[in-house]
């Protein structure tokens, strides 16, 4: 069972340039190609390598570590602590000891608030050195996370904190004479696994609203992108979050995850990751203790491009939708559907666009595409490029890896696919777009079904009796008009069919985190019901 995953989330709070990711504007005018750092490249001193349990960074019970590595060249950047079920198991003994005995759960909404507002300061205040972390951890562009993951970060940690005093029941208008209201209660121990691509926004997505319901929690980070995940552990121990409150078990899906998913005492699961993962999930809480299971899963995302719109506009949103954070993102619009009587004119000015792409040292500013996150997934995405090349799909751009190390791999775009081939239908999680053509409303909303996945969905058109079928036919989570990646802390955020169940983001996020419980009390003689 793993942290890492075929699928991922991409939760801006708020945005860029008006609600909608937009790649980094490339400098050369030319082929695909690696560049140089502009940070410089280096490796900043790591601070954190050690599990976090109850309020202190400690080794694993076995003394076992495990390297991270640098996507740009795969070395190894640093030693980590590789904890399993038996540090699993100190980690919610001591989740279980601040929840059952300890004072946050029991303090008032408005003061876990005021610890909350303080831990997002201090993730503001560190916001350099968090993005520096991330980038060179997980091949991500340094100048987006800054200017997008770490600013979502400190956003879900506001939003949320506003929240935590504001979690009521309801009074019941019962039939008879009895009185009755509902009370909304933390769960207890929640069990989170966070995934490597966008680590420490799924850090957050789960830990701050947990936090804002007053429970206590495990996390496991991806074992490809462990660093963040410390770091910010540092940080809430600062922010005055009590011992036991966040633990973070560092180490592999299939030990230290698993063990969590199986816990006794693990009051529920929140999992963003793989589909096949998720299934494991499910299975280890029905063989355990039938705790609540939250899954986000992997993703197959349409977006449907109808003849009325602007071609430029529409080149400009599949590119971000399909192709932002390396393709590494579970709603990334994989498969682009165009209407027939603009469909060359869009094929052209996609193939144009990417001539000034440039893959390259996620430090370096100029660059729109870093390296994949490990080799595994490196050589998984080229596997399938493989795969539509020998099924008989045209490749418009791209179609290998580049440069001289590291896990770079072009911007691949397909034409000529079916529904029916492997690259059309499975999530590769890579820079691979599958585009096509149709003709019809409805022939766009059946393919746009047909797929195990439910996850997200775009419609790009200026009729609004267009968009409004086709928001209300196409079963998904979220679907974008005119927009693509456009999530905010007030909209939920979460799939349908094989994308899984429950909510990241919104006041819906804070319901995995809560029991309801009903109380009865009779009413005697009372003059109305």
């Amino acid at each position: 069972m793993a942290g890492e995953r075929n699928g991922g989330e991409v939760q801006p709070a708020n945005g860029v340039h008006g609600g909608e990711v937009q790649p980094v504007n490339g400098g050369h005018g030319g082929e695909v190609q690696p560049v140089n750092g502009g940070h410089g490249g280096e490796v900043p001193e790591i601070r954190y390598t050690k599990l976090f349990i109850n309020g202190r960074f400690v080794d694993a019970v076995s003394g076992k570590t495990f390297e991270t590595r640098d996507p740009r060249t795969g070395d190894v950047i640093a030693t980590v602590a590789e904890g399993d079920k038996a540090d699993v198991d100190l980690a919610v003994a001591a989740a279980r000891e601040a929840f059952d005995h300890g004072k946050w759960p029991r303090m008032a909404g408005s003061e876990r608030g005021r610890i909350m507002l303080k831990y997002a300061d201090l993730v503001e205040q560190h916001a350099e050195e968090l993005a520096v972390l991330e980038s060179l951890d997980a091949g991500k562009l340094l100048a987006v996370v800054r200017v997008l993951d770490v600013v979502s970060c400190v956003s879900s940690l506001r939003y949320f904190a506003g929240a935590a005093d504001k979690i009521h029941g309801e009074t019941l208008k019962m039939s008879r004479q009895l009185q009755g209201y509902t009370l909304r209660e933390p769960l207890g121990v929640a069990g989170l696994i966070t995934p490597w691509n966008f680590p420490s926004i799924m850090f957050f997505s789960k830990v701050s609203p947990a936090l804002a319901a007053g429970c206590t929690m495990v996390v496991k980070p991806a074992e490809q992108t462990p660093l963040t995940a410390l770091f910010l552990a540092h940080l809430a121990k600062q922010a005055g979050v009590p011992d036991g409150v966040i633990n973070v078990i560092t180490g592999f899906g299939p030990t230290a995850g698993a063990a969590i998913a199986s816990h006794m005492d693990v009051n529920m699961v929140g999992f963003t990751g793989s589909t096949e993962v998720g299934r494991l999930i499910l299975e280890a809480s029905a063989k355990s203790n039938l705790k609540p299971v939250s899954l986000e899963l992997g993703g197959k995302s349409p977006l449907i491009v109808f003849d009325d719109a602007d071609v430029d506009m529409a080149v400009d949103l599949a590119v971000s939708a399909s192709l932002f954070n390396k393709g590494e993102a579970c709603v990334a619009a994989s498969r682009i559907y165009v209407q027939e009587s603009i469909y060359d004119r869009f094929e052209k000015k996609l193939g144009d666009t990417m001539k000034s792409w440039i893959v390259g040292d996620p430090f370096d500013p100029r660059v729109n595409q870093g390296p994949q996150v490990d080799k595994a997934q490196y050589e998984r995405v080229l596997s399938f490029i493989e795969h539509g090349k020998a099924e008989g799909a045209t490749v418009l751009t791209g179609g290998k890896a580049c440069g001289k190390g590291g896990y770079y791999i072009e911007p691949t775009i397909f034409t000529d696919v079916k529904d029916d081939m492997i690259i059309a239908k499975e999530e590769i999680f890579g820079p691979v777009v599958c585009l096509m053509k149709f003709k019809t409303e409805e022939e766009a909303i059946a393919r746009a079904n047909d797929t195990r996945y439910g996850l997200a969905a775009g419609v790009v058109t200026k009729n609004i009796n267009v968009a409004n079928r086709m928001t209300r036919s196409i079963r998904a989570g979220v679907v974008w008009v005119n927009c693509y990646f456009a999530m905010d802390n007030d909209c939920p955020f979460g799939g349908r069919k094989m994308s899984g169940f429950g909510k990241d983001l919104s006041m819906h996020a804070l319901d995995k985190f809560l029991a309801v419980k009903a109380v009865v009390t009779p009413v005697h003689d009372s003059p109305w019901m």
